[in-house]
């Protein structure tokens, strides 16, 4: 029956391989399941509720992608368009949580629509394919700064930004994870090197196993203010009442109290903007990284994709949780082998699962799934190296992309000055052939974006 739905054979693969690829992807996007209910909780809304939620609305879209688009791409609520509905939507306009789901609601019913018209999978097919390679180191390199700031590695310095995390004395404080994440770093490329299945994940437990007898000989001191948190496994129940207390909430009373209809237009739009460009750029950069991508750059198979991201953030909304976007993270399962739509269902039912065991998949530390990301973004930035060169009206644009995305901490920004950056070079440069009116289209929208939205 596996075979009949996910083409195992065609591609090459078998079901053990992809159930561990489907349990590498989750194991690096789990955290977003004690991360998405901090962020949205600062709204008023339950915590364990929104936990409850976004296992619900990831199971969803995930199984959504698998038998849509028989992918091996994995979603959840996307960091930075949660902190967007928290931060700007409620704490700064001054909207309730309510009406911030009812406007997620509607971008998934847009999103719904322009997947079924082709418009998301034109823009796809629009990026040259310079662009989707360097999306692709691009991401690798966000990813791997994300694994650095989840890890503790990297810290702010008031002068230089960012600095390395002192190792002077790194046993019973900030340090000690740091230094587990280059451990992990370290235990993932060796196993790599031998070859061995499933170097990511023995890696990822490998590290956590290390962290816990540390904890266990009191080498690592648990310190909550400071992040350090146990890293034992712990039972507790869901908390079922704090889902009820947001599931549906999105159409209720307080959705519609002092609704304004400009404030929400521009509300959707920055909602659309941000998923559709981060959706699109994760798509690009993970199938690129796999060999996704036919002789055109095109994804065989992307109207699933898209379509599949609609309806999990659609899902999301009436659950109760912000958009839900495809995971950079899925690049860990496709470094780790997956290359079908059961990957991605594996990494759905754990999502599932997820909600009746918690506590254990939230305490999964990040020191361990930050070595995984570290390491996959080394992966992924080969792909710069399909850029030519030599042709600098490629190259440059290309680079653009590349650097923005880490320094900018924005997928979507990336992508938006990459095409901008594209267009006016070869515009200027006379090679108008190069250029199609869906790319004019996009830079001169992406111009006005920036200098009126910010």
């Amino acid at each position: 029956m596996l075979e009949k739905w996910f083409k195992l054979k065609d591609h090459g693969v078998n079901v053990k391989g992809e159930l561990a690829a489907g349990l590498t992807t989750f194991m690096t996007m789990a955290y977003i399941l004690a991360v998405n209910p901090q962020i949205l909780s600062a709204t008023g809304m339950n915590p364990g509720g929104v936990l409850i939620a976004t296992a619900l609305a990831s199971a969803v879209a995930c199984v959504a992608m698998a038998f849509m688009a028989n992918l091996p791409f994995a979603l959840a609520p996307g960091m930075g368009l949660n902190a967007y509905f928290a931060y700007t939507v409620v704490l700064q306009m001054g909207y309730s949580w309510q009406f911030a789901l009812f406007a997620v609601f509607v971008e998934g019913l847009i999103f719904i629509v322009l997947s079924l018209t082709n418009v998301r999978e034109a823009i796809f097919d629009a990026i040259p394919l310079s662009l989707k390679h360097a999306v692709g180191a691009g991401i690798g390199l966000f990813i791997a700064f994300i694994g650095l700031q989840n890890s503790g590695l990297v810290q702010k310095n008031p002068e230089t930004l960012v600095e390395l995390v002192p190792f002077k004395d790194t046993m019973g404080n900030v340090g000690l994870p740091a230094l587990l994440t280059l451990v992990g770093v370290i235990l993932i490329a060796v196993l790599a090197h031998k070859k061995v299945k499933g170097s990511l994940l023995i890696g990822m437990l490998g590290v956590w196993i290390v962290g816990i007898i540390l904890q266990a000989t009191g080498l690592y001191v648990v310190q909550p203010e400071l992040g350090m948190f146990s890293l034992y496994p712990s039972w507790g129940l869901p908390d079922f009442a704090g889902f009820g207390q947001i599931a549906g909430q999105a159409f209720s009373a307080e959705a519609f109290a002092n609704f304004n209809i400009g404030d929400f237009i521009i509300i959707l739009f920055s909602f659309l903007f941000v998923d559709i460009f981060d959706t699109l750029g994760t798509l690009i950069g993970v199938a690129s990284k796999a060999d996704m991508l036919d002789e055109n750059g095109k994804l065989p198979k992307i109207k699933g994709a898209l379509l599949a991201d609609a309806v999990g953030t659609v899902v999301g909304a009436v659950a109760g949780t912000s958009t839900v976007t495809t995971y950079v993270e899925s690049a860990a399962g496709v470094a780790e082998g997956g290359r079908t739509g059961l990957t991605a269902l594996t990494t759905g039912v754990l999502f599932l699962f997820a909600i009746i065991l918690a506590p254990i998949f939230v305490a999964i530390p990040a020191f361990a799934t930050s070595a995984a990301l570290i390491y996959v973004g080394f992966l992924m930035l080969s792909s710069i190296l399909k850029v030519d060169f030599n042709d600098i009206t490629e190259a440059l644009p290309a680079y653009v992309a590349l650097f923005a995305m880490p320094f900018f901490y924005s997928i979507s920004a990336g992508i938006m000055l990459g095409i901008i950056f594209y267009v006016l070079i070869n515009l200027l440069s006379g090679k108008f052939e190069k250029i199609s009116v869906l790319m004019y289209i996009l830079a001169i929208a992406f111009i006005l974006k920036f200098a009126f939205l910010g």
